[in-house]
């Protein structure tokens, strides 16, 4: 009986990450994502030239979004709940 008693209490273990820790990484992904179709866009074709490609959306705005979202995932790993 006791050594029934020992095998349950090793075998149950602590996650190393919460729910809460994927949801914040998985929110983390998105923002990356978001970056990234953000500074997608079509490029200069042939002899036309395209002024798109310095939209303000696509050279500031979406690598900061997708930089954020690298930013922010160290923290969403590293995050412990509070006991």
């Amino acid at each position: 009986m006791a050594n029934e008693n020992k095998k349950t209490e090793t075998s149950r273990q602590e996650m190393p990450l919460g729910k809460l820790n994927y949801i914040l990484m998985a929110v983390c992904l998105a923002l990356i994502i978001i970056g990234l179709c953000l500074m997608a866009g079509s490029a200069n074709e042939g002899s036309t030239f395209n002024y798109d490609i310095f939209n303000s959306t696509r050279t500031t705005v979406g690598p900061m979004v997708a930089l954020l979202g690298f930013v922010l995932m160290a923290p969403a790993i590293l995050y412990r709940k509070k006991q």
